[in-house]
């Protein structure tokens, strides 16, 4: 148990770590509709918050590169791919629950 108690989290074993561990993200929308706006603008908030100088955000516009839609599996739009650190960890949506971006991204556990 006490182990567990001093477990750090994917973000303060990135912070720890000689060298910064980069976060590589991709968020696949289509168009440029309030949705995938707000979900730009929702992550780059929430990732200049949470792990400044450490992620790269990469944006995917299925109406112009829709056959980059099967690759990561998108089924619903606007969806966040954590490529970087493995494993893959997928979030749907405008982002606008920090919360559950947090957590869908393991930057933050899940409350029980």
């Amino acid at each position: 148990m006490k182990a567990e108690q001093h477990a750090p989290s994917p973000l303060s074993e990135s912070v720890a770590t000689e060298g910064p561990e980069v976060w590589e993200l991709r968020l696949y929308v289509a168009g440029k509709t309030a949705k995938s706006v707000a979900a730009l603008e929702n992550l780059t908030r929430l990732c200049e918050r949470e792990m400044p100088g450490k992620y790269k955000i990469e944006v995917v516009d299925l109406l112009v590169h829709p056959q980059l839609a099967k690759g990561d599996q998108i089924l619903a739009i606007p969806t966040l791919v954590r490529k970087l650190p493995q494993p893959i960890r997928k979030v749907i949506g405008d982002l606008s629950n920090t919360e559950r971006t947090l957590v869908g991204l393991q930057l933050r556990p899940a409350e029980n």
